[in-house]
C-alpha cells in the first residue's frame, strides 16, 4: 500500500484537541497528498489528482481551496530541487526515518513562504497543524515550527541565491538540454518549462474561432488554437458541455494538421490517448481508427468523443504490434517519449523520468514506428510526433528510419502550413517546438515571444511528414 493510501482519510486532531480542523487545512493536506504521490509514491501527477479530488476527504473542497492545493503542489515539484536546499539549509539533524510527511509538509510550506508569498503564519501554523495531526509525525512539530520560520525569515535570500530555474532542472536533463541546443536556449527552455502554462483549446468548428474567442475572453492564436490566461473550471467554462472544444496545447495540435485535407480518408491515430488529435481529425471528417494499448485510457477518449458529437473506430492493441489486415491513407504515430516538452504542464516529469528512460523509450519508439510504416498505403503519409525535447526521440529517430526505408520520402513541412514560424522548421524540413517559443496572436504584429501570461510558451514538439512512394 502506498504512503498516500495509507494514511487516513480526512485529517484527525490528537487526542485531548479539538476535532475542528482550521480554514485551509484541508487544501494544505490535498497538496501535501499530491506530492507525496509523486516523489514517494512515483504516481503521475495529473492521475492522482484526478483520483484525490473524487475521494470522501477532498471530494466537497470549495474551487479556492482546490486551486491553492493544485497551485502548492505543482509549484513544489516544479522547484523541489532548490526548495529542498534551502529547507535543509536549516536543519542541522537528519530527518529521523519515522516522520510520517514532515518532509513533504516543509516543501509545501517553503514553497508557499517562497514561491507564492502566503502569510507566514499561515503557512507556518498550518504546517505544525498537519504535523502534529500525523500518526508518526506529532513529536516534531516543534522542529517544523523552528525549521519553517528560519525559511520565512532568511529563506528568501538563501533562495534568490540559487539560480531556480536551472537548479529546478535534474542535471541529466540539463546536460542534454545543453548539448542539443546550447546553454542559452537551454536556460530559455529551463524558464519556460517551470512557468505554468496557460490553458489552450482546440475547437470542433474552427469557423467559430472568433466567436468562441469572444465568449471564452481568449486570443486566437495563428495556429488556430485559443489560448486563455485564466480559466476557473474547465467543466464550468461556456462551450464545455456543449461540446464545442476541448483542452490540447497549441504545439499539441500541430502534428494532426500536418496531413491538409483529409475528409472522407481513413485515418489510424496509434498512441491515441488522452484523444486530441483523434478528435482534431475527426471534426475535419476523416474516418478515424483509435488505437491504444490501455483500454481505460481508451474508454476516456471515447467519453471525451461522445461530448464533442464526434465519432471513430476504437481498438485496444499494442501498436508495434498492430496488423488489421488493412492499410490506411494516413497514420498518426505520437509515440511514447520522456514527454520532456511538456513540463510546465507535467511538473511530475522533473521526477519521474531519467536519463536511461530516453535509450529505452528510442527503442519502443523504432517498433512502434516500423509497425506504424506498414500500415501506410502508397501515396499515403506518415506523420511522426514526440512530445520530447530529445532529438534522440525525433530528429535522430526519422534520420535512423529514412536510412532503412527507401520506400519513405520526406515531404518539409513549409512555414506557412497550420501557422508554423520560420524558426520552428528545422534544416531537414521537420517541426521542431520550443516551451521558450510561442504562436502569434491573430491580429497581433508581435513575435508571441514575451512575458505576458497569455502568450506563454508551447509545449516541445517533434513532428516529422513522410510520404509512401507510389510504385513504379
Amino acid at each position: 500500500m502506498s504512503e498516500t493510501e495509507n494514511r487516513r482519510a480526512k485529517p484527525r486532531a490528537k487526542a485531548g484537541a479539538s476535532n475542528t480542523a482550521p480554514p485551509g487545512l484541508a487544501a494544505r493536506e490535498l497538496s501535501v497528498d499530491l506530492i507525496v504521490s509523486v516523489l514517494h509514491d512515483q504516481r503521475a501527477f495529473d492521475e492522482t489528482w484526478a483520483r484525490l479530488v473524487a475521494a470522501p476527504a477532498y471530494k466537497d473542497l470549495a474551487g479556492r481551496d482546490l486551486g491553492l492545493a493544485r497551485t502548492t503542489a505543482a509549484n513544489a515539484l516544479r522547484f523541489a530541487l532548490p526548495l529542498n536546499e534551502v529547507v535543509a539549509g536549516f536543519v542541522e539533524k537528519p530527518l529521523p526515518a519515522r516522520q510520517g510527511r514532515v518532509a513533504a509538509i516543509l516543501l509545501a510550506a517553503a514553497t508557499q513562504l517562497l514561491l507564492l508569498r502566503t502569510p507566514p503564519h499561515a503557512a507556518i501554523s498550518l504546517a505544525v497543524e498537519q504535523t502534529a495531526r500525523g500518526r508518526h509525525s506529532t513529536h516534531l512539530k516543534k522542529f517544523v515550527n523552528a525549521v519553517l520560520r528560519k525559511v520565512a525569515d532568511q529563506g528568501p535570500k538563501a533562495f534568490a541565491e540559487r539560480e531556480s530555474f536551472i537548479t529546478a532542472i535534474p542535471d541529466w536533463l540539463w546536460r542534454r538540454w545543453t548539448a542539443a541546443y546550447g546553454a542559452e536556449t537551454a536556460r530559455s527552455i529551463a524558464e519556460a518549462s517551470l512557468r505554468e502554462a496557460p490553458l489552450d483549446l482546440s475547437l470542433k468548428n474552427l469557423g467559430e474561432a472568433e466567436d468562441w474567442a469572444r465568449h471564452l475572453g481568449a486570443r486566437q492564436l495563428a495556429t488556430g488554437s485559443l489560448r486563455l490566461s485564466e480559466s476557473g473550471r474547465v467543466v464550468e467554462l461556456p462551450g464545455y458541455a456543449e461540446g464545442a472544444w476541448w483542452v490540447q496545447d497549441a504545439a499539441s495540435a500541430l502534428p494532426a494538421r500536418l496531413f491538409g485535407t483529409v475528409s472522407g480518408i481513413e485515418v489510424a491515430d496509434l498512441c491515441a490517448a488522452p484523444g486530441g488529435k483523434t478528435a482534431q481529425l475527426a471534426a475535419l471528417g476523416a474516418r478515424v481508427t483509435c488505437v491504444d494499448s490501455t483500454a481505460s485510457r481508451l474508454e476516456r477518449v471515447k467519453e471525451n468523443l461522445h461530448r464533442l458529437q464526434l465519432e471513430a473506430e476504437f481498438v485496444v492493441a499494442d501498436a508495434a504490434q498492430w496488423q488489421p489486415g488493412r492499410s490506411f491513407d494516413a497514420v498518426l504515430l505520437d509515440a511514447p517519449c520522456t514527454a520532456t516538452g511538456t513540463i510546465r504542464r507535467h511538473p511530475d516529469i522533473l521526477h519521474l523520468k531519467r536519463d536511461s528512460d530516453v535509450a529505452a523509450l528510442t527503442q519502443v519508439q523504432q517498433r512502434i514506428l516500423e509497425n506504424a510504416a506498414r500500415l501506410v498505403r502508397p501515396g499515403g503519409q506518415l506523420v511522426y510526433a514526440t512530445c520530447s525535447l530529445q532529438p534522440e526521440e525525433g530528429e535522430q529517430q526519422i534520420a535512423r528510419f529514412m536510412e532503412t526505408h527507401d520506400t519513405f520520402e520526406v515531404i518539409p513541412i513549409a512555414d506557412t502550413v497550420a501557422g508554423v514560424e520560420p524558426q520552428w522548421v528545422t534544416f531537414e524540413g521537420f517541426l521542431r517546438t520550443l516551451p521558450c517559443w510561442c504562436p502569434k496572436t491573430l491580429g497581433d504584429n508581435d513575435t508571441g515571444n514575451d512575458e505576458h501570461p497569455t502568450k506563454s510558451g508551447m509545449d516541445g514538439f517533434f513532428a516529422a511528414r513522410l510520404r509512401h512512394r507510389e510504385s513504379g
